[in-house]
């Protein structure tokens, strides 16, 4: 097993995370934010409640408050076990309580709010109907770069992550692939990426042959053949932290063609790579791998961005795709992921995450992109 390489985050990280995610929403124009349970509470308070229920869990944030936790009384004892509980106050309430007056007495009624994109419409509307002069815009789109910058402890985190998502590859690429269906090799990803430490594995996309020439497809029952060339796409989270990474295999000798278009993808790439550095628009990374497929004149094959967000979910803002103007920043981490798509034949990608570095980038993946054969 990959050897952990977490990072114990303390009551004063998260009251740091805290505390800039408030003084960030005031800057925005915002009058607080309210966090529901998913990533974004998990990332500022080191809090998961026991399960997703209909019961209110709001984080409040505002500057120049304390936060606060609104939590069900019946999950109080474990939301006091939370590592950044130290850093907030806890306000329970009882079943038969409303919980969205109490809410409601923590804030500006006529104030604008920041939401968890994953809030429930049914707490939403509630909150609503307690204060009808209120309004709300999603976290994501009011502070989009909240998770995005990482400190020195996450990198290091995400880092194993990658390390551990390239060992599974390098044990992927020695197991029998002719014979076996597709979702026998997605079964040996998600062990292999369990057995390098990742505690929840979130896609392990095998697509053989014609199937490759869907981005997302799912590991079905297709038997693999020789001939075939097979899309890697998998990933998940290690110590909290995100692994994705797709590398391009090939079942016995290739073509000439099949050769051409995964030199191609993998050409892109690194220009995608090569655009990577601070004060760069995400747009820039996007057209720098873009215009390589194009000029080549497989441009309407390459049908999705360039690449994504990573870090405590393996997919967040920013993105890398046109339109999208926000600067890089070191520390950012998000993936550089061009691919051709050829409908009925066959498909290429080629992956890795990246951060931004003080005067480029650096690849979280370090597997080999050149065009590896399997049997």
């Amino acid at each position: 097993m990959t050897g952990s390489t977490a990072a114990s985050f303390t009551a004063d990280d998260y009251r740091a995370r805290m505390e800039r995610a408030a003084r960030t929403a005031a800057e925005a124009g915002l009058a607080g934010l309210l966090v529901a349970p998913g990533p974004d509470l998990v990332w500022l308070t080191g809090y998961t409640p026991p399960a997703v229920t209909e019961r209110l869990t709001l984080l409040v944030l505002a500057a120049g408050q304390d936060p606060v936790l609104v939590v069900p009384a019946l999950e109080a004892p474990d939301a006091h076990k939370a590592v950044g509980a130290s850093a907030l106050a806890l306000r329970d309430w009882a079943d038969g309580k409303d919980p969205y007056a109490a809410t409601a007495a923590l804030l500006d009624a006529s104030g604008r709010f920041g939401i968890s994109d994953n809030a429930w419409a049914l707490h939403l509307l509630a909150l609503r109907q307690a204060m009808p002069g209120s309004s709300y815009t999603s976290l994501t789109e009011a502070l989009p770069m909240l998770r995005a910058v990482k400190d020195a402890a996450e990198l290091e985190l995400m880092a194993a992550a990658g390390a551990a998502a390239d060992a599974t590859f390098e044990e992927i690429r020695n197991v029998p692939f002719a014979g076996r269906r597709e979702s026998e090799v997605a079964a040996d990803l998600d062990r292999h990426l369990r057995r390098h430490g990742h505690e929840q594995v979130d896609f392990t996309i095998v697509a053989s042959g014609p199937n490759g020439a869907n981005p997302h497809h799912e590991a079905g029952d297709r038997v693999i053949e020789r001939g075939d060339m097979v899309v890697l796409d998998f990933g998940g989270l290690r110590n909290g932290y995100g692994s994705d990474t797709s590398r391009t295999v090939h079942v016995g000798e290739p073509t000439d063609e099949e050769r051409r278009v995964h030199d191609l993808v993998r050409t892109a790439q690194e220009a995608g790579f090569r655009a990577v550095r601070p004060g760069a628009g995400c747009q820039d990374v996007d057209r720098a791998a873009r215009a390589v497929i194009a000029d080549a004149g497989y441009g309407e094959y390459f049908i999705h961005r360039t690449g994504h967000g990573i870090g405590v979910t393996t997919h967040e803002p920013p993105y890398m795709i046109e339109g999208e103007l926000q600067p890089l920043v070191p520390g950012m981490c998000f993936s550089v992921e061009p691919g051709v798509y050829l409908p009925g034949r066959f498909g290429v990608r080629i992956e890795d995450i990246v951060t931004v570095t003080e005067d480029g980038g650096r690849r979280l993946n370090t597997t080999s992109r050149e065009l590896v054969i399997v049997e």
